[in-house]
């Protein structure tokens, strides 16, 4: 069975493993010049299912309470299962308290833990959450070891191709986000800084909640760290703004003082598709099967959704495999 995959986003990646491990001869084509680009590019990489309870329904934890054993099977040494650690500032107790009530799966910590856990944090946070059982990578090395290991495995990749209709696939798994034909669907804009300091070090993602800008902060290689949490009801893919960059870098003080000092690495701007519910879909349409609506979860919901996308195809093939050789029959009896 040949099979297009459109985009290679998280989407478009994971979509393609999954077929490719069932046997399906998969080409991928992105109208970018390489992997770099998308939302998925701007993601913050993080596997924390009962963390985006807080916001998020229930399926969203259902679906991706797995997820990160999915990424460590298909790319092991990309996890990192060190927990989620959600801070707060004295004053903003109350935030603590509330997104204690949203959630579960955490257990809470007080300041001498949250010393043992984090020694860079010692004495700044009196009360704090942590969430032992989620994980996070860096997606850009996860995206760059995916595609290694799917060009291994014989998926074909065509970079800066166009949209064009292609022929010659049995199946088309459309995982091209906001530029998807969807009138449901409505960007949301993500900004994002990468920022880098030796003075200070995180084992796990933080995250600290303030009643209007809460903030996560991500450890990457080589010192650096993804600091975000803004979501805007946009789809202007444009620079960061002026104010967003302001908000981030006066959050990521709040966090630790060390990030004042810190070099502002790189700025970026992902516009991430979302259908009215924030919930992701995988649906069909003839040959085509369509991956949409991951929001903010893609590293989280991408490995179930292509899970579904491919069963959907090998069903649906066999079906129409029995439906031929029923009719094969009828006309030679």
């Amino acid at each position: 069975m040949r099979v297009l995959v459109k985009g290679a986003g998280v989407a478009g990646l994971t979509a393609a493993f999954e077929l490719a491990i069932r046997g399906a001869a998969v080409t991928v084509v992105e109208t970018r010049h390489g992997l770099g680009g998308n939302a998925s590019w701007f993601a913050g990489g993080m596997l924390a299912p009962w963390c985006e309870r807080e916001s998020a329904e229930q399926p969203v934890l259902d679906i991706g309470r797995d997820t990160a054993d999915w990424w460590d099977a298909v790319l092991p040494g990309q996890v990192t299962r060190a927990g989620t650690l959600v801070v707060a500032a004295p004053r903003d107790a109350g935030e603590l308290d509330r997104f204690a009530s949203r959630t579960s799966g955490h257990r809470r910590v007080d300041e001498d833990e949250i010393a043992l856990l984090e020694p860079d944090l010692a004495g700044r946070f009196r009360r704090g959450l942590l969430f032992p059982d989620e994980a996070h990578l860096d997606p850009r090395q996860a995206m760059a070891a995916l595609h290694g290991k799917l060009v291994a495995m014989g998926v074909e990749f065509r970079f800066g191709a166009d949209a064009q209709p292609v022929s010659g696939f049995e199946w088309q798994i459309d995982c091209t986000g906001m530029a998807a034909a969807d009138d449901r669907l409505r960007g949301v804009r993500g900004e994002m800084l990468i920022l880098r300091t030796p003075d200070i070090s995180l084992s796990r993602p933080v995250r600290l909640l303030h009643p209007r800008l809460p903030l996560y902060a991500v450890p990457r290689t080589d010192q650096r760290f993804m600091i975000g949490a803004t979501m805007i009801e946009s789809q202007s893919a444009g620079p960061v703004t002026a104010r967003s960059m302001m908000e981030l870098l006066g959050a990521a003080y709040a966090l630790h003082q060390a990030f004042g000092e810190a070099e502002v690495v790189e700025t970026g701007v992902g516009v991430r598709p979302a259908f009215p519910d924030n919930l992701p879909r995988v649906e069909t349409s003839g040959d085509i099967v369509a991956i949409n609506g991951l929001y903010r979860h893609g590293f989280l919901l991408a490995p179930a959704m292509a899970r579904q996308a491919a069963g959907l195809v090998f069903s649906q093939d066999r079906t129409r495999e029995l439906a031929h050789e029923t009719d094969r029959q009828r006309r030679s009896a």
